[in-house]
């Protein structure tokens, strides 16, 4: 694959290239490790709920100077050593032109359920992946408007990181019209239409990729592919009808490099992904773990050996400091298995966390 240079101001060339959190990511041992939390940009926060008041999610996430904003509040509440890009896994959707809403206490709902050749064949036809290039520009500003921030808070100290939703969990979202807690609609089409299947998650790949190489070239330095439902999946089945799609996501920015030669960070997370650790390095340099497996032998399972991030589990938030002190320890101590650790939760950071003790977690692993 050809190489493309990101011109010499990107903060990979001009700010973040010896950050602790891309060090680590490319499989080395910073100072200090690296920590930051999955959706710490959101919900928890007192200052982001007030910003919401009044305000749809998906309106949220396609106003730049609201998600520039609500990306950086973490960061300056908690000395985090990274921003992640506020987003949804469905804006990629509806930047194409698909009606999606996101309902409280529900999640994303669509009109009617996608589970039929010729609704995916409808689908595809109405919503081609390159009409997402221009509706893409709010959220280029977005991480432009980040990056920028980033600047003036920590002094060039803290990488933006991409974001985008696996294509299974997209198709999962698609195929069910809404969530699903078992998934059957998505892994009986995998049987019952394997063509369609395949063709709606190559759509759905396609878009996903044009929206984490649209926040890669606006100045993200690392990008994290997050996959809701592959723990689902048995290993067989995801290698052979999921994992292709999650490949040719991530080939959308594998040619982006630094003037080194070194290319974007890319990492991968699946929930409940216990039994898919031996699969789910598609050419990538971190994989994420879930609060399920420790991450010494999550890391015995990956046999290209990558850097790993986790993953306490956000259930111990709300644990005496003593036990959940002890927990981020054994955390850290299990990391050292791997090349390279970031520290996170298990998960995101759920509604009901104090931020305080997000930011003590912080400043303890700091101090290690």
């Amino acid at each position: 694959m050809t190489s493309t240079v990101l011109p010499a101001t990107h903060p990979l060339n001009s700010d973040t290239a010896s950050s602790w959190l891309v060090s680590a990511y490319r499989g080395e041992r910073p100072p200090v490790t690296p920590v930051w939390f999955m959706r710490q940009a959101g919900r928890s926060l007192p200052e982001y709920r007030e910003l919401r008041v009044g305000r749809r999610m998906l309106d949220a996430c396609l106003d730049p100077d609201l998600a520039a904003e609500i990306t950086l509040q973490p960061v300056r509440r908690h000395g985090v050593d990274a921003a992640v890009f506020f987003s949804d896994i469905v804006v990629p959707l509806k930047l194409a032109g698909v009606p999606v809403e996101i309902q409280s206490g529900v999640g994303p709902v669509f009109p009617a359920p996608l589970d039929t050749p010729e609704s995916v064949a409808a689908l595809i036809a109405e919503h081609p992946p390159e009409s997402l290039e221009t509706a893409l520009e709010p959220i280029r500003a977005a991480v432009a408007k980040t990056v920028a921030g980033l600047r003036l808070l920590q002094g060039a100290r803290d990488p933006l990181i991409g974001f985008a939703g696996a294509p299974f969990t997209l198709a999962a979202y698609l195929v069910a019209g809404r969530p699903s807690k078992d998934h059957l609609a998505a892994r009986s089409m995998v049987h019952r239409h394997p063509d369609a299947w395949a063709r709606l998650l190559d759509w759905c790949a396609e878009l996903s990729g044009r929206f984490l190489r649209a926040q890669v070239l606006a100045g993200a330095s690392a990008v994290q592919l997050f996959d809701s439902w592959a723990g689902s999946l048995p290993a067989a089945i995801y290698t052979a009808h999921v994992a292709p799609s999650s490949a040719k996501t991530f080939d959308a920015v594998r040619d982006l490099t630094d003037e080194a030669g070194r290319r974007v960070p890319l990492v991968h997370f699946a929930v409940g992904a216990g039994e898919l650790y031996g699969v789910l390095d598609l050419d990538v340099d971190c994989i994420g773990v879930d609060w399920r497996t420790p991450l010494d032998e999550a890391s015995r399972r990956m046999p290209s050996g990558p850097a790993v991030q986790g993953n306490l589990d956000p259930a111990l938030l709300g644990a005496p400091w003593p036990v959940l002190r002890d927990a981020i320890d054994e955390v850290l101590r299990r990391g050292e298995a791997a090349p390279g650790h970031v520290f996170n939760l298990g998960h995101g950071v759920p509604p009901s966390a104090d931020p305080e003790v997000l930011t003590r977690i912080v400043d303890h692993v700091h101090s290690r």
